[in-house]
């Protein structure tokens, strides 16, 4: 019996998310990949995983994988982007914060995804119109909201405009903390929970195309009605860079005037 991508998608990330919770507390080996960053058992074995489940089914696709890279025919217009375990660092340390996201691109756009939080058991997952959650195998469509004012803001590397704009100092303006109150989860679940109203924005610096961290969750945000654009309010990719993600325009505006009172001064000193 055939399965549709999104279906698909979500087995995937479903089989990476398994392995993640049957590993997770045990001691894992880092291999380091320089920067500050390191991958572990734990992401190659979640990662072999969700490969297996993607190729069993849909063998002439190219996928594009954290650790594996490029791999595939080399000649498809379909691209599978995965990260088998966004917050690496959180799962290595012990704290449940981490994702499974795996997006299907055809043709350069991406609509198909699914983000798996192995430790909730939930999935998030769009056919590129609406979003649902998927909870003991039971869809329940979400929908984005500003309503808990929380922003949720990267604080990791790299900042390619680190000279004009540092997420950090977002944080010390004082209209920001009249209106919002941030969160740093560092795993990019958090862009999920944009599209499903768990937080009112998501605020990244960075070189974002072809970022199997970042594929699913601005596909499903997109599929939810969220604003999504770059750091500045440009189209996404284009640019500076980085991701704006709210969940209204309202939202979206309050965030992007105290970006630009950043590059602003940032540019004037300089």
């Amino acid at each position: 019996m055939s399965i549709t991508d999104a279906e698909l998608a979500v087995a995937a990330a479903e089989a990476g998310a398994t392995v993640l919770r049957a590993r997770y507390g045990a001691a894992l080996a880092r291999v380091d990949k320089g920067a500050g960053d390191f991958t572990t058992v734990a992401d190659l074995e979640a990662e072999r995983a969700v490969l297996d489940v993607l190729r069993a089914a849909r063998p002439r696709d190219e996928v594009l994988a954290e650790e594996s890279g490029r791999t595939g025919p080399g000649d498809s217009d379909r691209v599978w982007l995965v990260d088998p375990l966004c917050g690496t660092l959180n799962y290595a340390a012990r704290t449940m914060l981490a994702s499974v996201n795996v997006a299907l691109r055809i043709g350069g756009t991406t609509t198909v995804a699914a983000c798996a939080d192995p430790f909730a058991d939930e999935v998030f997952w769009t056919e590129g119109s609406r979003v649902r959650v998927r909870r003991g195998g039971n869809d329940a469509q979400v929908e984005p909201s500003a309503h808990s004012r929380l922003v949720e803001v990267n604080l990791d590397p790299p900042f390619p405009n680190g000279a004009a704009f540092r997420a950090v100092r977002l944080l010390a303006d004082p209209d920001f903390g009249a209106r919002f109150r941030p969160r740093v989860v560092s795993t990019t679940l958090a862009v999920a929970w944009v599209a499903a109203g768990r937080r009112a924005a998501y605020l990244t610096d960075g070189h974002l195309p072809d970022s199997v961290h970042f594929a699913s969750g601005v596909a499903l945000c997109r599929a939810s009605g969220c604003v999504v654009t770059g750091l500045r309010g440009e189209p996404l990719h284009t640019g500076v860079g980085g991701l704006l993600v709210a969940a209204d325009q309202e939202t979206h505006a309050a965030l992007s005037e105290l970006v630009d009172r950043q590059f602003a001064a940032g540019h004037t000193q300089t």
